[in-house]
This record gives structure tokens, sequence and C-alpha cells, in this order.
């Protein structure tokens, strides 16, 4: 009898609880290692699906040293029809849940196949401390609110790591489908694969890097993006190539602190962005907030653009798509900054926005950059409110005073001192040939006004508000 452990975004062989389980149930050369490939990655290159199969390649690769992960290629339902005539024997899968988007849907079809097909399915919960299901209202309904979504989950029990007992000897090694791993390592030929840091050791390191030298200021300095005392641990929750658990556990071994009872908020945080995608599966796609699904976007192509290369002549906003462009990571402060300038000074829909945002992140989760960018456009579940509207040039002057990190990605600036470092526009023109700087020729002169955008901003969404209001009263229906 064949077993099979469907992996997708758990690229782990440690702390993973459906390959627990699967190799518990398994008997010698029995149990069947599966990735399954979707076309549209071959298809739709792009920074993120680079960074994953990067991954992917570090796994397969380790397990290849003494079994055989399988690569197949193809929807699903193709897929697994395929398995079952190769291997007429096939009776059990195992696999960690995804609850919500594309791997929701996915798992709905999926788990149709192997009930009409006779096939046990094991799946678990296993991204997240608490899954989509488990911190509700005592009334059984879900939190809309991160406030008391939060105090609830702190007082719930956190599970601890999964032991797997991982040997080779349960692997199936023969390789079955190498047509289709022939087309994998054409795909991996493309990308350059020393760009990024992958695999469970490296990620562990992360993690212990982290704990030891960075969580103890984090609270103090986790805001400013030249220090650079974040985690950076999100590319490999993305992957699955660190567990939640082994993070908390780590964590909960750590020194009591401010520190680290904020980072923990952020763990929080994650799983509150998993629990409202799956009570709004359509998110992605429509505002949560029914008031403000009619406000008119100008969505005005250039200056997208112009936001996409870091060239609206803001120097804290292109300084972090630059960031994004050059590295497919950007600082969780920059994150909040450029999405309400491009929603509320440039009025471009959030949509555009997010779909960048998945285009270029390497650590690109769909639950959370929908929700950040539904918070920022003050659209989703307890959001920023719409007429709270960031002013770049304080931001900047906060969080990156002397301008470190604008001179590290806006080398046109590098000779500009601080004074004009937040608003090159102030300088006139004997001060820009001082400098180096000519506004207009190679440093862009700001391509809009923060004050006449914010009123716009506040006409648009109180215009939004207006007509949901005329299209629910009972005189129009």
């Amino acid at each position: 009898m064949k077993t099979v452990m469907w992996f997708r975004r758990d690229l782990r062989l440690q702390d993973n609880k459906a390959l627990a389980h699967a190799l518990q149930n398994s008997a010698a050369d029995e149990l069947i290692l599966l990735f399954q490939m979707n076309p549209q990655q071959f298809i739709q290159e792009s920074a993120n699906h680079n960074a994953f199969f990067a991954s992917l390649a570090s796994f397969k690769e380790r397990i290849d040293q003494e079994a055989h992960l399988q690569i197949m290629v193809g929807e699903p339902l193709d897929l697994f029809s395929r398995l079952k005539r190769k291997l007429p024997d096939w009776q059990a899968i195992y696999f960690n849940e995804d609850t919500c988007g594309f791997g929701a849907k996915r798992d709905q079809q999926a788990m149709r196949f192997f009930e009409e097909n006779n096939i046990q399915s094991f799946s678990f919960q296993d991204a997240y401390l608490h899954g989509s299901e488990e911190i509700k209202k005592n009334d059984g309904s879900k939190y809309q609110v991160f406030t008391p979504y939060y105090n609830k989950w702190k007082e719930a029990p956190k599970e601890t790591p999964i032991p797997v007992s991982y040997t080779a000897e349960k692997i199936f090694s023969a390789c079955l489908f190498p047509e289709e791993e022939a087309a994998y390592r054409e795909q991996i030929a493309r990308i350059p694969l020393k760009q990024y840091s992958v695999g469970e050791e490296t990620a562990r390191r992360r993690l212990n890097t982290f704990i030891d030298q960075k969580l103890q200021s984090y609270e103090n300095n986790r805001d400013f993006p030249y220090q650079d005392q974040t985690s950076h641990l999100s590319t490999f929750l993305r992957t699955g190539e660190l567990s939640i658990r082994t993070i908390w556990q780590e964590l909960a071994s750590a020194p009591s602190s401010l520190s680290k009872e904020t980072f923990k908020k952020e763990l929080a945080w994650r799983d509150f962005y998993n629990m409202i995608y799956s009570a709004f599966p359509q998110q992605k796609e429509e505002a949560i907030q029914e008031k403000f699904r009619y406000i008119q976007w100008t969505n005005d192509p250039e200056m997208f653009v112009k936001w996409q290369k870091g060239e609206t002549g803001y120097p804290i906003i292109d300084a972090a798509m630059r960031q994004l462009n050059q590295t497919g990571w950007m600082h969780n402060r920059l994150r909040m900054i450029t999405a309400s300038f491009l929603v509320k000074n440039l009025h471009i829909d959030w949509r555009w926005g997010e779909k960048y945002f998945q285009k270029m992140l390497i650590d690109y989760d769909a639950a959370n950059n929908i929700g950040g960018w539904q918070w920022a456009a003050s659209t989703g579940t307890d959001a920023v409110p719409y007429f709270r509207i960031f002013n770049p040039i304080i931001q900047s002057k906060k969080f990156d005073n002397d301008g470190q990190f604008i001179k590290k990605y806006v080398p046109e600036l590098k000779q500009v001192p601080q004074k004009y470092i937040h608003q090159p526009n102030l300088m006139n023109e004997a001060l820009q040939t001082q400098y180096h700087v000519h506004l207009g020729e190679n440093y862009p002169k700001p391509i809009v006004d923060y004050a006449s955008s914010k009123k716009q901003t506040l006409f648009l969404y109180e215009a939004s508000k207006e007509i949901h209001q005329e299209m629910n009263n009972p005189r129009f229906k």
C-alpha cells in the first residue's frame, strides 16, 4: 500500500505535523514524497515565484541525498489522476491544510477526488499558532477587531514542536515522472539560486540570531529601516522552512521583556489576518467594508509606474520601492507608508498595489499582504480610519532622520545634507548644483502635492459613503 506526503508551503523535515503522521503510519519503501507545481508558476515568472523555487530546490536537494522528492507539474485533479494510474495501490495522503485563498480552493477540489477514489486523506493545521477556526467569540462568531481577538489568542495554549522520526528507508526512492522532473530542472536553471537565503538550517540560524541579537531591542528599533532590527523570518514562514511552533518555543525561552510581548503580538496579527481571509474569501478583489466599495479611484497608469520604480520625488517612498525592487523585501514600516501614499495621495486602487507586492515580495503571504493593504486603504476590518493619512515627510524624518536608508537606495541624494534629505525640492538651484541634484533631471520633483491630495482623499471616501447610504436607503429600493 502506497501513502503520499503532499508538500506545499511546508518545505521542512522537522516539526512538520503532516510528515510526522505520514512517517508514523508508513512501512518501508511505502511513503511517496510529492510536490505539485502549478503550471502558472512557469508562465508568471516573478521574484515571488523565483524565491519559492529556490527554497524548493534546496529542499529537494536535501531529500534526494538519501531518498527522492517527486515533482509533478499540473492542476491537482489531473495530477492525482495520473498518480493513481501509476500507483493503483495508493490508498492514503497526508498534507498540511490551507484554509483560504487559492490553497483552500485547491484543497476542496483535491478532497473530492480523494473521496471519489477511496483515498484516505489526513489534513492538519500546521502553518499558524491558531488556525482560522480556533479563536472565536463566545457566541461562536469570528472576531473582526484585533484587540479582543488578541486578548483571547494570548490566553489560548500553544502547541509545542512536533518530533519527526524521519528515516529514508520509508521513502519510495524511484523517480516516477522523469519528464516532469526535467521541466522542473529547466525552471530551476533559470533562477539565480545563490541570490536567496534558503533551507531549514539557514532558517534556524536566522531565528537564533534574532532571539540572541535583535529581540532585546526590537520594541525600540523595529520601525527604523536602516537599523533593520526586524526578524526577517517572514520568508521562511512563507515557505514553511521554519515552523511557527519552533519560533514560539524559542521565543518562550527568551527573558521576559516588552520587546518579546511586541513580537508575540506580531505573530498574533499573522493568525488574525489568516482568520479574516478565511471569513472574507473575496477580500483580494473586494473591499470588506461595503461603504468603501464605491471609491472613484483616479488610477493614473503613469503615476503608478513612478510609484513602482521609486520615482515619486518623495525620498522615503522612492527608497522603499527601490528596496523592494532590488531585494524582494521591504521593511514593514515602509510597507505601510508606501501603501498609504499609493492609495491616499495618488488615489490608485489598493488592489493595484497589492498585486504588485504579490509579484515582487519574496515573503509574499496572501492573507498578510491583502490584510495590510486593506488596512492601509481603510477598507478592511479594524483598519486605520480613512482620514488618517501618513505624511511621507513626517514619517521620513521620524524613522530615517539622518537619511541613511534613503541614501542607501537613492544614491542621487547621497550628498544632500540632513536639512534637505527629506524634501530635496526645497533646495534652490545653487544648492542643487552644490549637492549634484537637479530636480526634474536626475531626481524627480514631487509628483503630487500632499496637502491637496489629502483633501481629495477625504472627498473620495465621503462620496463613497454617501453612495452606499443612498443604495441602502429603502426609498431607492
